[in-house]
C-alpha cells in the first residue's frame, strides 16, 4: 500500500496549531510595529511589514467554521480558532458586501442592513446572538440624534416612529426624491422633518416639499445635474446645523431650514465625511486622498459665518487626525470612535489624543453603540458584523490593536451564504 504524501489532508489537531501560532506572531508583530510607528516615526521603520501566512488554511477553516453553525458549536469553535481578518480575504472579494446604518435599539438590540445605496438591500435586526430578517422592501434606516426617533425608507414612502416599531409620528410620500438610492437619512429630533443624503443630491423632506439643498444648482449650464460623489452630511445633535459636503465642493454649513452660513475647506484632497461631538461643541470634517485623509475640529460656537480656506493652517480649527479616510464614526460622553478604509477604529479626544485603537478588516461601513457606552457593533465592506465589549479585555493573542476590547462574536453575511457566525 503506497500513501500520497504529498496530499495528505491536515488533522484538525494540526490546523489548530498552525492557525494559533501563525496568527498570534502576526498580531504579535503588526501591533509593535504599529507601536514603533507612531512612537518615533514611520520614516524610521527599518523593519519588514508583518505578513500573515495562513491563506492555504482559508478552505479548511471556512469548512470548520460552518459545521460548528450547523452542530451549535460556535463557541467552541471560537475559543479553537480566533477569527482573523487576511486569511478569508479570498472569500470577501467573491461574497463580501457592505454592512451599514447601524443603530441601537435598547439592551443588546440594533438593527442593520446589508447592501449599498445602489444594491439591493436587506434589513436585519440583531437581538443579543439572534437575527431576524426583516420586510425585503425596506431600502434604509435612520435614527435621531436625539429623542430616540427611527426612520424606515420603504417603497418610496418615509415613515417615522417614536422609538423602534412605536407609533407612527409622520408619513413622507417621496416624488421628487422617488426611486433615489439613499447613502443615509436622518430623521430630525421631533420626526417632521427628513435629512436625505443621495448620489443624486442631499435633500429636506418634509410633509410637504423636498428641497434639494446640496449641491448648489448652476443655474446657467443647461446640462447641469445634481449627481455628486462621497455625499455626505450630518446633522449637530441639536438640530441647529446641517452640514453638506462631497468630492467636489467644501464642507457648507447651513442652518436648519438648509440656507447657508458657513463653509470649511478641505485640509486633504477631497471632503468626505463630518461629525458633531456628542455635546454638540464641536464639529469635525474629513478629507481624503486615496485611503489616507485629514480631519480637523471646529468649535460649534463659531459655525455661524465661518469661512476656514481649503489646504491652509487657520487658528478657528485644530487636527484631530492625520492618517484616517474617515467613511462613518459616533461620538460618545469621551470621544469620537471613527472607522475608516484600512480596517481600523480609532477612538479620538476632541483635542486630536487617540485614545485607542483596534483592527477589524476592510472599510468600516457602520457604527453604533449601546446607550450605556460599553457595547459597540461595527460593520464593514467585508460583510462581517462585528460585537465588542469596550474595555473588557483582549479575548485572545489574535487582537491587534491597543483598545483592551472583547469581541463576543462576529456574524458574516455574505452572499449566497447562510449567516455564520464566529
Amino acid at each position: 500500500m503506497k500513501f500520497n504524501l504529498f496530499n495528505k489532508k491536515k488533522s484538525p489537531k494540526n490546523i489548530k496549531e498552525e492557525w494559533n501560532k501563525l496568527g498570534s506572531k502576526y498580531a504579535k508583530d503588526v501591533n509593535e510595529m504599529v507601536e514603533f510607528g507612531e512612537k518615533h516615526g514611520w520614516e524610521n521603520w527599518k523593519g519588514k511589514e508583518p505578513e500573515d501566512n495562513r491563506d492555504h488554511l482559508a478552505d479548511e477553516i471556512f469548512e470548520l467554521l460552518k459545521k460548528a453553525n450547523e452542530t451549535n458549536t460556535v463557541e467552541d469553535f471560537r475559543n479553537d480558532y480566533p477569527p482573523s481578518h487576511s486569511p478569508l480575504v479570498k472569500f470577501m472579494k467573491k461574497k463580501g458586501q457592505s454592512v451599514e446604518q447601524l443603530h441601537f435599539i435598547e439592551k443588546q438590540k440594533i438593527v442593520f442592513l446589508t447592501g449599498t445605496s445602489y444594491q439591493k438591500r436587506q434589513a436585519y435586526i440583531l437581538d443579543n446572538e439572534n437575527t431576524l430578517k426583516l420586510d425585503s422592501e425596506i431600502d434604509a434606516i435612520g435614527k435621531s440624534k436625539k429623542n430616540n426617533v427611527f426612520a424606515i425608507s420603504a417603497n418610496n414612502k418615509i415613515t417615522t416612529t417614536q422609538g423602534w416599531q412605536g407609533n407612527i409620528i409622520s408619513t413622507f410620500e417621496l416624488n421628487k426624491t422617488k426611486d433615489l438610492g439613499i447613502t443615509a437619512l436622518i430623521p430630525f429630533n421631533y420626526g417632521r422633518k427628513i435629512l436625505l443624503i443621495t448620489s443624486e443630491g442631499i435633500y429636506l423632506i418634509t410633509e410637504k416639499y423636498e428641497e434639494m439643498i446640496h449641491p448648489i444648482p448652476d443655474l446657467e449650464d443647461e446640462e447641469w445635474d445634481s449627481y455628486i460623489d462621497m455625499e455626505n452630511a450630518t446633522l449637530s445633535n441639536d438640530n441647529q446645523y446641517i452640514v453638506v459636503g462631497d468630492q467636489c465642493s467644501k464642507h457648507r454649513i447651513l442652518n436648519q431650514n438648509g440656507l447657508q452660513i458657513g463653509e470649511i475647506g478641505q485640509q486633504s484632497e477631497y471632503p468626505h465625511y463630518c461629525l458633531f461631538s456628542k455635546d454638540d461643541k464641536q464639529l469635525i470634517t474629513n478629507s481624503c486622498h486615496f485611503y489616507h485623509g485629514i480631519t480637523i475640529g471646529v468649535a460649534t460656537e463659531n459655525l455661524n459665518g465661518i469661512n476656514i480656506p481649503e489646504y491652509e493652517e487657520s487658528a478657528l480649527y485644530k487636527t484631530i487626525d492625520e492618517g484616517m479616510r474617515v467613511y462613518c464614526g459616533i461620538g460618545t460622553s469621551k470621544f469620537y470612535i471613527l472607522g475608516d478604509a484600512h480596517g481600523y477604529i480609532r477612538a479620538i479626544d476632541l483635542n486630536g489624543k487617540c485614545i485607542w485603537r483596534h483592527f477589524l478588516g476592510s472599510t468600516i461601513s457602520g457604527i453604533t453603540i449601546s446607550d450605556d457606552e460599553k457595547t459597540l457593533w461595527i460593520g464593514s465592506y467585508s460583510g462581517m458584523l462585528h460585537k465588542l465589549q469596550l474595555g473588557k479585555g483582549a479575548r485572545d493573542e489574535h487582537t491587534i490593536g491597543n483598545g483592551n476590547h472583547y469581541e463576543d462574536f462576529r456574524l458574516i453575511l455574505w452572499k449566497e451564504e447562510p449567516i455564520l457566525k464566529w
